[in-house]
């Protein structure tokens, strides 16, 4: 009998493999690492965005708005213009301070933006008028500016409110947070820093010839920091003055000297209010409100919330909250490609452990967002999903190709998925919904190739299983089919490269999907030629094939000589 030649690279990898006493070893590697994958590849509820930008930073001390926009914003903006890849640019203009805002197009390379943005400020630095600060360029970074972990500090009933207190007690555990691994950055929102506040009485100062000047003059002298200067406060009266921190005590600057008057010195306290308190200057606050109980036990108004929700006979009581009080916002930001599940849970562990410390200060917390819970839920919601989805596939096999064949595909398919894993991780990708879609997506795709190879394997069994050997029939098989199931998995393939080069914000979202649907539809082809053959000779009972073949041979020879029979006799008749 001629053996079978092989002819194209199906045959030669199912030949290789079919018999090699390492392709257990290599399916058992490829699903362990893929299970390994899953396990460390970092977890986020959306996929990273190439997001290039900045802000470009202009003091002009004792400049108006207008002047600081003719001279600083316009001259800025139309220089930075000039930058290839921008593609907005917004400029601001304030007392004394002037800011331009650059958005780069989605996808250009942050380093280098970044690079182009200062050096281009740098060149124009003599187009800025003289007594000009120091320009500050600050760029964008999504990861560190989008938090993924934020809580709110609020002072429990019965304390006494003191927002300078509150912040003094959060910033150490600020500081805390700051300091764990892979913590990008950790901010404040909504603080009121302690300082000296000097609330001047203009009708004082007019009384003993004194300009603010001189008041201003004389306060930076005794402190490291010059003083903020703002023309009203909140009651929008007075002049206010206010000392971040530079003198030791109250009475320092109280007695200090302003000026002469008819011979007697003119203390600070005589032509002004000083006191010890928060910056007043800061008009904007941050509130918080809470039902009552929160203060004491969350989860058990929580339970008892959703007890309610669930009992439709019941009425619902009448929800209390508490008035409005200050509060303080503590946001965590990770370091890019780093796991916001692992970092969400120790800044929360963190807080967890200065609980008491903060109850013993009056104060209590609530986390408001918790990106890495949201991440994990999602991803293991996508995970299950594919488990199901993959057990459905076993059931509508079992009916056309039998229980042995469909268990085959079957395994193949969590073979593909977690070589295709395993790339994304050494590719530096992370497992988000929309890698995970992706997944899903392929999945109608990747059974193809090892659907294709097992039915041929079935159909030659049932023809040439008398004839040849049970590993001839299986690399005759695979063989075949070769040549027509890579052209269509590379045509398939090739119908997700234009995605790859869709721009804009939804080219670099949706970007996991052209880079994982195409590596799952290569490997599946790998896994159809090396493994479903192996696989399918381990699992297919040839004895039964051989059996029903040999069955349907006597019938059909039986059929056959009855016919014969029968025409003799018709002949003698």
């Amino acid at each position: 009998m001629e053996v079978y030649k092989i002819k194209n690279i199906a045959g030669h990898m199912s030949k290789a493999f079919l018999s090699n006493p390492l392709t257990p070893i290599l399916a058992i590697a490829i699903l362990l690492l893929g299970f390994v994958s899953l396990q460390t590849m970092p977890r986020e509820e959306d996929p990273q965005i190439e997001v290039s930008g900045g802000a470009v930073m202009v003091a002009l001390p004792g400049a108006s708005p207008k002047e600081v926009l003719n001279v600083v914003v316009k001259p800025l903006e139309r220089r930075i213009r000039e930058i290839k890849g921008v593609e907005h640019v917004y400029g601001t203009a304030m007392n004394n301070f002037g800011i331009v805002n650059v958005q780069y197009f989605i996808g250009e390379d942050r380093e280098s933006s970044n690079l182009k943005l200062y050096d281009k400020v740098m060149q124009n630095m003599d187009q800025l008028p003289k007594g000009t600060m120091p320009p500050l360029v600050k760029p964008f970074d999504i990861d560190i500016d989008i938090p993924i972990l934020t809580a709110a500090f609020y002072q429990l009933p019965n304390v006494q409110p003191n927002v300078v207190e509150l912040y003094q007690t959060i910033r150490e555990l600020q500081q805390e947070i700051n300091a764990l691994d892979n913590v990008s950055k950790t901010t404040l929102k909504g603080v009121k820093r302690p300082q000296f506040n000097v609330l001047i009485d203009l009708s004082k100062l007019s009384a003993y010839h004194i300009s603010l000047g001189q008041v201003a003059q004389a306060i930076k002298s005794i402190s490291t920091n010059a003083p903020m200067i703002d023309t009203i406060n909140k009651k929008g009266k007075l002049v206010v003055f206010g000392v971040e921190n530079a003198i030791d005590t109250i009475d320092d600057l109280k007695e200090l000297i302003i000026a002469q008057y008819m011979g007697s010195p003119i203390y600070l306290k005589n032509i002004a209010d000083v006191e010890y308190n928060y910056d007043i200057q800061n008009f904007q606050e941050s509130l918080i409100t809470y039902q009552k109980g929160m203060d004491k036990d969350p989860e058990a108004v929580r339970e008892h919330e959703e007890k309610e929700e669930s009992s439709e006979e019941k009425e619902h009581a009448p929800v209390s909250f508490r008035g409005l009080t200050d509060q303080i916002t503590l946001t965590v930001s990770k370091l890019k490609g780093t796991n916001a599940v692992y970092i969400a849970k120790e800044a929360i562990e963190k807080i967890q452990e200065a609980k008491e410390k903060l109850n013993n200060a009056g104060v209590g917390f609530i986390i408001t967002r918790n990106y890495g819970v949201r991440a994990d839920e999602a991803v293991n919601e996508l995970v299950h999903h594919l488990e199901i989805t993959i057990f459905i596939i076993m059931l509508i096999l079992i009916p056309f190709l039998g229980w042995r064949e469909s268990m085959v595909v079957t395994i193949a398919v969590p073979m593909i998925l977690a070589a295709t894993l395993f790339i994304a991780q050494i590719t530096d990708q992370t497992i988000n919904r929309i890698t995970l879609f992706a997944f899903l997506l392929s999945l109608g795709l990747i059974v193809d190739d090892a659907i294709i190879v097992i039915e041929n394997i079935h159909r030659r069994l049932h023809l040439d299983i008398e004839k040849k050997s049970v590993d001839e029939i299986i690399v005759q098989a695979t063989d075949e089919i070769g040549p027509s199931t890579n052209i269509a998995t590379i045509a398939i393939i090739l119908t997700m490269v234009p995605m790859a080069f869709v721009g804009g914000m939804m080219g670099q979202f949706m970007k996991p999907i052209p880079l994982n649907v195409p590596v799952g539809l290569a490997v599946s082809l790998f896994v159809a030629y090396v493994f479903a053959p192996y696989m399918a000779r381990k699992f297919i009972n040839f004895k039964k094939i051989k059996a029903e073949v040999h069955a349907h041979h006597k019938k059909e020879h039986g059929d056959a000589l009855e016919e014969d029979v029968t025409g003799k006799d018709e002949e003698g008749k």
